[in-house]
């Protein structure tokens, strides 16, 4: 009877007190205060929090090194766990279906990015709405806006992500199989292609013939590119922690949610990005002026 009371007789795993959503929650709260002090102290405007001006950027990094360390503490705790056992059929099926709601809401955040690109680009008379009507010109892209060769970097990112699918899905593969040199190779290439990427689409931000802030066009174009191109640093190093713990033996061919799970989010990025790369770069690049050497 004893044994029976202290051992569950479910598949449910009833966790200890954590500190770690709260901790996070204070973590997002303080980012994002800390993003709107940043934009202030850009604009050289001031932003009084109970009279005192914190018109900085460094709250925003202070955010986000709170939700960092929650993130670590927290999925350690994650792993710890499964370590443990606790991870039985019921949790792991629960898992998956996190990760697929999260995954959801992602897509439901690049919607947003999508539609305020097709809104303006479909409709450019209506853009004097929310942008000077001199950004546009009645056509799209606007007039005087020279936009970079699809074919040239950005399909160069594009085969990148292509080959970083194709190496990630291998090393899931490999693992299946109980194969740890082929897991272990497959994510250091999918990690490597990951880093690629992001320099490469760094040298072309760097050599845009737009910015930001010259229209509509370079605003849309920033947010949805650079939105993606911030989930794939996150993807690469979603998988370079999934590398450390290959490396270090803690996935079996049974058990490996983590790696999964990274695996997915590897593939959402990949698709988003052919959208975009369909989209943002090819179409709207019809019939528009390409600048040279871009």
């Amino acid at each position: 009877m004893a044994d029976a009371h202290a051992k569950p007789q479910h598949d449910y795993h009833i966790i200890d007190p954590s500190p770690w959503p709260f901790l996070g929650s204070v973590g997002a709260l303080v980012m994002a205060i800390g993003g709107v002090a940043w934009m202030q102290y850009l604009n050289e405007g001031e932003f009084p929090l109970f009279g005192v001006n914190i018109a900085n950027p460094w709250l925003f990094f202070i955010g986000v090194a709170i939700v960092l360390y929650t993130m670590y503490g927290w999925w350690s705790d994650t792993i710890k766990e499964a370590h443990e056992g606790h991870h039985t059929r019921v949790v792991s099926l629960h898992l998956r279906y996190g990760m697929i709601m999260f995954i959801t809401s992602e897509v439901m955040f690049f919607v947003a990015w999508f539609w305020a690109f097709f809104d303006a680009s479909l409709f450019p008379n209506e853009a004097h709405q929310y942008a000077r009507a001199e950004y546009t010109g009645g056509v799209w892209p606007p007039q005087g806006i020279e936009v970079l060769d699809p074919f040239h970097l950005p399909l160069y990112n594009t085969i990148i992500l292509l080959l970083s699918g194709t190496t990630v899905t291998w090393a899931h593969h490999a693992l299946l199989n109980n194969d740890r040199r082929g897991l272990v190779n497959g994510l250091v290439i999918t990690v490597a292609l990951g880093v690629l990427f992001s320099f490469v689409q760094a040298f072309e931000y760097i050599h845009a013939p737009f910015a930001f802030k010259d229209s509509i066009y370079g605003a849309t174009f920033f947010m949805a590119t650079g939105f993606h191109g911030f989930h794939v640093l996150i993807g690469t190093i979603f998988l370079l922690v999934c590398l450390l713990r290959a490396m270090k033996g803690d996935f079996t061919p049974k058990q490996h949610f983590g790696f999964e799970a990274a695996a997915w989010y590897w593939h959402f990025v990949d698709v988003v990005w052919l959208f975009l790369f369909a989209s943002i770069y090819v179409w709207a690049s019809v019939g528009a002026t390409i600048a040279q050497g871009h």
